[in-house]
């Protein structure tokens, strides 16, 4: 069984990849520095190390995760070792796999993406070498498995099939839907099916990211470009050159940003902030939201323009309420081949509203395998409650984390899942006084 390393000094952060790592069959070591991270490697057998980029609060630079990695590279070369990283040590980690890192995630990371690292970096050098081939072949089936649809419905069939189509044209995408439906799966699917496949394919959540920085996120910035702007740094355009850029919740980019935006679309080139320099790049861009644009474009938030430069296909991803087909097989994706459901919990399963849509039955199927006393998973392990419940439920919930976090939208929308935009819409939805709970 492979035993997995995760280096972070979050404990909220530690807790929640044990606990996705543990589910899916790894034994998992924690540290919360270098200390602890080098003496469990020097110890005790480590096939992979999953770390972060810093471990003081407050540091950002990177370096306490540049130290730790050269630190494990002496006591083991051969080691494996992912990078979990925020956008402002993305320079740093890229020179890191440059100098022998196995690979690099973004916060916040996607679990089947990080799973997909895992399994396919967790295996020692030994048996990696002497399987070669096979693992080769093991690590591709994985990769289809993860980036495959889970579809019964008529309406997936019809959506999957025009995506298809879609796919090998070089036309820019907008994708519709709600918040977890699918989106960034079905961008993901496009991008794999079209000539660019072997090219980069680069996301970008702008509901993730201050208005201040967003331009430089997409475009780049030359030192002192803004305050903090320590060293140059490569944008999203550029990175994403020859491949396909991935704007989830488009909505969100201000008015100066789409302006920019609008012209990289119209003749490929930019600058990078800071600079006078202009750069051209190759793009697909590919763009997700779950906001009306028309209505947006009629209150002059967003250009009318820009809309129909994204919106060149538009493909809108139905609520999973709207294809209940599709419930079932997702929940026995979910749960892996080690579990069924019984016929009663197939039923509830079909009946619920799952106003959460994709992502709120994964999150139950999760609850359902840590709970199941057996492998036939029952109503009662999934633990669903009624919409007004799950109103209430979730209202409960963001207080708690609030309170946890004393108030900082930032870390409670981090550790619910969500953006700070999709944080706030759900306070003034639940009406709660963030300044009295904390």
């Amino acid at each position: 069984m492979p035993k997995i390393l995760v280096v972070d000094d979050n404990p909220d952060i530690l807790e929640a990849l044990e606990l996705l790592l543990t589910l899916h069959g790894y034994t998992v070591l924690t540290a919360e520095n270098e200390k602890q991270a080098l003496l469990a490697v020097s110890h005790q057998r480590v096939d992979l190390v999953i770390q972060d980029m810093n471990f003081a609060e407050g540091i950002t630079s990177g370096k306490e995760g540049k130290s730790l990695f050269n630190a494990l590279k002496a006591l083991n070369n051969d080691l494996p070792i992912i990078l979990i990283t925020a956008w402002t040590q993305l320079e740093t980690a890229i020179s890191l796999v440059k100098d022998g890192a196995t690979d690099y995630l973004q916060k916040p990371w996607n679990d089947v993406k990080l799973l997909d690292l895992v399994d396919k970096y967790s295996q020692s050098s030994q048996t990696a070498q002497s399987n070669n081939k096979s693992q080769r072949k093991q690590s591709d089936n994985n990769k289809n498995s993860a980036d495959a649809f889970i579809y019964q419905s008529q309406e997936m069939h019809s959506l999957i099939s025009q995506a298809g189509k879609v796919s090998g044209a070089n036309v820019n995408v907008l994708i519709t839907g709600a918040n977890g439906a699918g989106k960034e799966k079905l961008a993901d699917y496009i991008h794999q099916q079209s000539p660019r496949y072997n090219n980069a394919f680069i996301k970008v959540n702008m509901g993730a990211l201050p208005h201040e920085l967003m331009e430089a996120e997409l475009f780049g910035a030359e030192k002192g470009a803004f305050t903090g702007a320590n060293q140059a740094r490569i944008g999203r355009f550029e990175a994403a050159d020859s491949g396909t850029l991935f704007l989830d919740e488009i909505a969100n980019l201000p008015l100066t940003g789409q302006m920019k935006l609008l012209r990289v679309l119209q003749t490929g080139e930019f600058e990078r902030l800071g600079s006078n320099v202009t750069l051209k790049v190759d793009v697909r861009v590919l763009s997700a939201t779950n906001a009306d644009l028309r209505l947006a474009v009629k209150q002059g938030t967003f250009r009318e323009d820009l809309y129909y430069r994204l919106n060149v296909i538009e493909l809108n991803l139905p609520d999973l309420s709207q294809r209940k087909a599709d419930i079932v097989p997702l929940a026995q994706y979910f749960i892996g081949n080690d579990y069924s459901l019984s016929d009663e919990a197939q039923q509830v399963l079909a009946c619920h509203t799952w106003p959460g849509n994709v992502r709120e039955l994964e999150n139950a199927c999760k609850r359902a395998l840590v709970f199941a006393n057996d492998n036939i998973l029952v109503p009662m392990d999934f633990q669903l409650a009624s919409p007004a419940e799950a109103s209430i439920n979730e209202k409960e919930h963001i207080e708690h984390v609030l309170i946890k976090h004393n108030g900082i939208i930032k870390h409670t929308a981090t550790e619910l899942g969500l953006s700070r935009q999709a944080l706030y819409r759900r306070i003034e939805k639940y009406q709660i006084d963030v300044e009295s709970l904390c």
